[in-house]
């Protein structure tokens, strides 16, 4: 759980960043294509990255950070984008949505990366124009659209041929391909976990259940809602995305319903891995229980004798007698055996 600043009472339409500060510049990255040509090229200013733009290709804007209000102020008066619109785009917090304007199109959902054990998300914003593509991401150092550059640079598949409501999809795609590595990641540590716990559960065993809770529930709250994401873009009645797109988003929503399905099959797993561990720990101190039961038991007549025999009296027969010192401990070792010989054959031992 994460401290963000929150804007209270401010009117709608305030651009103000309420994630974590960040002081790092952002970069504004500019890829042009058709089929025949591609242009790939990185800058830190907004006027400059503009004057490189040209006409009759495909443009795909990409601004690696939120953080900076002035600047998402400005791409939002260049591209003409509601202050509604740039509100939820540097809110970190926003739930995944999409949402139709006149002259565009934004989808706005939650990019998940799993590093060193632990996942992340990070706001991601797809703004869909005539002929161009508007993406804002959070700057955490990755994201998921390295494989569509590849496809770009190379020109393999349709995405050179296609439009931007095509490479509006790509993306939304990369995002959802994202989600099953992570889910087969976190299946892996699942199956480890299990191992560990049918085997030797320990409390370290139970840390490692929390944690995997934690991020299911952390996972569900970003995948969610991606499937009504989806399924209002293919709904929608924008003349920006194209009816051969529709059969592509299509697919993207049935592979979010995948992604659900599996999320909720592995928080069914965890939940039932809790009731295994808490069912071991109690076995296991029924077991450590039922010893000291049995102990008690077999020792309780042997310290009668004991405690009859330890009294100070001075008339007691089998204390003058010599074989009153044998004749205890053969009594108590018969009766110890007996017992031991009863708990055996009713399974006990």
């Amino acid at each position: 759980m994460k401290k963000r600043n929150h804007k209270v009472g401010a009117p709608p339409g305030t651009i103000v960043y309420s994630g974590q500060t960040r002081d790092e510049r952002v970069k504004i990255s500019l890829i042009e294509y058709n089929e025949t040509d591609f242009i790939e090229k990185e800058f830190y200013d907004l006027s400059e990255c503009m004057d490189h733009v040209q006409n009759g290709m495909v443009k795909w804007i990409n601004v690696d950070g939120i953080h900076n209000a002035e600047l998402i102020e400005a791409i939002g008066k260049r591209f003409n984008i509601h202050p509604l619109t740039l509100e939820d785009i540097v809110n970190p917090n926003q739930r995944a949505k999409f949402e139709d304007y006149e002259n565009y199109v934004v989808s706005i959902m939650k990019m998940v990366t799993h590093e060193n054990g632990a996942t992340h998300s990070e706001q991601l914003a797809v703004v869909l124009m005539d002929g161009m593509v508007i993406s804002f991401q959070e700057a955490t150092g990755g994201d998921a659209f390295d494989y569509i550059r590849n496809r770009l640079r190379q020109g393999k598949g349709r995405i050179r041929k296609m439009g931007a409501d095509y490479l509006a999809y790509a993306l939304l795609d990369a995002v959802v391909d994202v989600y099953f590595s992570i889910l087969e990641k976190i299946g892996d540590r699942i199956e480890v976990l299990e191992e560990d716990l049918m085997n030797e559960p320990t409390k370290a065993t139970l840390q490692q259940l929390h944690q995997l809770k934690r991020e299911m529930i952390y996972i569900r709250k970003a995948v969610w809602p991606m499937r009504e994401l989806v399924n209002n873009m293919e709904r929608s009645e924008t003349e920006l995305i194209k009816p051969s797109t529709d059969l592509y988003l299509r697919d993207v929503h049935d592979h979010s319903i995948r992604v659900i399905d599996t999320v909720e099959t592995y928080r069914d797993l965890l939940s039932g891995m809790m009731d295994i561990y808490l069912s071991s720990v109690s076995n296991k101190m029924n077991e450590v229980m039922k010893v000291l039961t049995i102990i008690t038991t077999v020792f309780v007549p042997v310290t009668f004798i004991a405690g009859v025999y330890g009294m100070n009296f001075e008339f007691m027969p089998e204390l003058h007698s010599k074989w009153g010192y044998p004749l205890t401990w053969a009594v108590m070792i018969i009766i110890m055996g007996s017992l031991l010989i009863y708990f055996r054959k009713k399974k006990w031992l």
